[in-house]
């Protein structure tokens, strides 16, 4: 009876056994995947550290646990930092760090004892370290060095490096975290800084301003007065110029006149009373005068004889 019965769950148990097998494989197996390490503890403490892709084995649990540690690139980003440059002024600085975990025993061990294997607290302790390490960088750096309208001038790949740098070194000795970058998401001054600033930028433009305002003010007073010189001499060489051929005419006419009075001087007094008569009543004069007064005697007096073989100016 009793061995009927055994035949009967001798199946059973097979089955049982193979399944408690699998279980017990299934628990030991632990997967690699590319990118990851897995920290084995045994109660707690950790015993060694797998990093090649593949499968491990490990003891059933709770002799023996395995903790997965992700060793891809991740980033942490600060918040807004208000720091101080070597100039006295304030600036609000948010960087960004870029850092992972070394698939290295050792350092892997080292997170693993400093952040009990949790990626945010080892990120909260990356922001500490990228905090102090800004307000300790930031003094070394005036604020032209960091914000500067000349591209040569901006020494912001110096800043960032030395902070990488600083944050580096201290989270590689207690995290076990290397920091691959660092770079500067935001830079801002604040309000009152901001204010400032935009006051002196606008009082340097205007200072600016009124000396090229100035300078053009000379320019345009020298080229006025090499003008007024220029025009001196051009109006001095005019008159005296127009002062010789006026002189020059003067002689003529005096020549002439002095041809036409030798040669009739009667008939001289006649045309020049009638060039005074022209003169004198030009536009809207009006004389009540004798006809017998010089020079209006011309007006009724016969014109006086041409000399026999003089010139009459008429054409036969």
């Amino acid at each position: 009876m009793i061995v009927s019965r055994l035949r009967r769950l001798w199946p059973r148990l097979l089955i049982a056994a193979a399944l408690v097998t699998l279980a017990l494989i299934a628990a030991s197996a632990v997967p690699v995947r590319t990118g990851d390490a897995v920290v084995v503890t045994c109660l707690g403490a950790p015993v060694r550290v797998v990093s090649a892709p593949g499968l491990t084995w490990i003891l059933p649990a709770p002799l023996e646990r395995a903790l997965r540690i992700n060793c891809r690139l991740r980033t942490t980003a600060t918040g807004s930092h208000e720091v101080l440059t070597r100039d006295g002024l304030n600036l609000v600085v948010q960087v960004y760090a870029a850092w992972r975990i070394p698939a290295e025993g050792g350092t892997v061990l080292r997170f693993v004892r400093a952040t009990g294997g949790d990626g945010e607290s080892a990120a909260n302790q990356l922001r500490t370290l990228l905090n102090s390490a800004l307000e300790t960088v930031s003094g070394r750096f005036q604020l032209a060095d960091l914000v500067n309208i000349d591209p040569a001038q901006v020494r912001l790949s110096d800043y960032e490096e030395l902070v990488r740098s600083r944050v580096a070194a201290a989270a590689g000795a207690t995290l076990g975290v290397e920091v691959v970058q660092v770079g500067v998401e935001r830079l801002l001054l604040p309000e009152v800084t901001l204010q400032a600033t935009v006051a002196r930028m606008s009082e340097e433009r205007r200072v600016a301003a009124e000396e090229r305002q100035a300078a053009g003010r000379r320019a345009a007073a020298a080229i006025t007065a090499q003008a007024d010189k220029d025009a001196r001499i051009t109006r001095a060489g005019a008159e005296q110029e127009a002062a010789q051929i006026e002189a020059t005419a003067k002689a003529a006419a005096a020549d002439i006149y002095g041809g036409a009075y030798s040669a009739d001087p009667d008939l001289y007094v006649w045309l020049r009373t009638l060039d005074a008569l022209s003169t004198t009543l030009a536009g809207n004069a009006r004389l009540v005068l004798s006809t017998a007064s010089p020079p209006f005697q011309a007006l009724v007096a016969p014109v006086p004889p041409v000399p026999i073989g003089a010139p009459t100016g008429r054409t036969p």
